[in-house]
């Protein structure tokens, strides 16, 4: 009994080390990331491509705050080094995920040498003393967790609009499917939003939007950070070197090729505090395959398309090109 107890305790503790991978590790990793200025706690409008509604973002760095105010996440500020929320395991993902990794390998190593998970499995604590252990530390990250993340919360805005250079124009070309009509050339309806005035959205903008759908897998597949800073906000580059260490520290690389903007049209668009927003609807196809240190895939199929539909906030202030602000799934 006691070495089949062994056993369970040590898939169950492989189980929860390897929980933690990543489920989609395509550019913005499947998750709902960024913000849209005042509008980033509000649902953008449904549109024929994402008849649904938009996921909320379960990564942010905009503050809940009255309508009209500035895009935190299009200004830089001084921060920490990223660190991937949950991505669905038990310990969540980043520093936390490894730390727990390695006191769990730790553990099995002990099992499996038959020195207990922690030195004394075996022991006068035997098995209920190798689960209270996990349970102490466990309640030990939580609580470290629940304080990281209430000082987080509580940071302030970030400030100012901050320099940003421009650019690269985008380039002219005819949309895959136009988007939305003439009804998405005259934006979304308003809603009475405050401190904020319709934008219009025209065909060159649409064009720009797919480039950016394009480059910006070009650059993930790459791993070109520098190329990804300048194609999204501070933000969404954060988040965006945050996968991709996320990825390396499991000896995996994303590449998706062959992007293809199936369909497209307008949720909204408008302009507040001198930065001009535009949120689309986007569903394209690629080819997405992510391969181990030896080449092996893990996940995707080389010779197969996906198709995926998501909502993609982009910002700019004027004169300048449009950059990437937000990533929203689709329900």
């Amino acid at each position: 009994m006691r070495r089949r107890a062994r056993l369970l305790a040590a898939f169950a503790a492989l189980s929860l080390a390897l929980g933690p991978a990543i489920a989609e590790a395509r550019p913005g990793g499947g998750f709902s990331s960024g913000s849209r200025g005042s509008r980033s706690y509000s649902a953008p409008p449904a549109t024929r491509t994402a008849p649904g509604t938009a996921s909320p973002f379960n990564r942010t760095e905009a503050p809940r705050q009255a309508p009209g105010t500035a895009a935190p996440g299009y200004a830089p500020r001084p921060a920490p080094s990223y660190t991937t929320p949950s991505r669905g395991g038990l310990f969540g993902g980043g520093f936390m995920s490894g730390l727990m990794g390695g006191l769990l390998g730790a553990g099995i190593a002990g099992m499996l040498f038959g020195h207990g998970a922690f030195g004394g499995m075996s022991g006068g604590s035997g098995f209920l003393g190798f689960l209270l252990q996990l349970a102490i530390i466990a309640g030990i990250i939580w609580l470290v967790m629940r304080v990281i993340r209430g000082r987080r919360a509580g940071m302030p805005a970030m400030a100012g609009a901050g320099g940003r250079g421009p650019l690269p124009d985008a380039a002219s070309g005819t949309y895959a499917r136009q988007m939305d009509g003439a009804g998405g050339m005259a934006g979304a309806a308003m809603g009475g939003r405050a401190a904020a005035r319709p934008l219009q959205v025209g065909q060159s903008d649409f064009a720009a939007f797919e480039k950016s759908l394009v480059q910006i897998n070009q650059a993930w597949s790459a791993q070109d950070v520098s190329a990804l800073r300048r194609l999204t906000t501070p933000e969404m580059a954060r988040y965006f070197e945050g996968d991709l260490r996320d990825l390396a520290a499991r000896g995996w690389r994303n590449q998706t090729s062959d992007v293809r903007l199936e369909a497209g049209d307008l949720a909204e668009a408008w302009s507040e505090d001198g930065v001009d927003y535009a949120t689309v609807a986007m569903r394209f196809s690629l080819v997405d395959v992510t391969r181990d240190a030896a080449g092996q895939v893990v996940e995707g199929d080389p010779s197969a398309r996906q198709t995926t539909t998501e909502v993609w906030t982009f910002a700019r202030r004027p004169g300048e090109s449009w950059i990437l602000s937000a990533i929203q799934q689709t329900k």
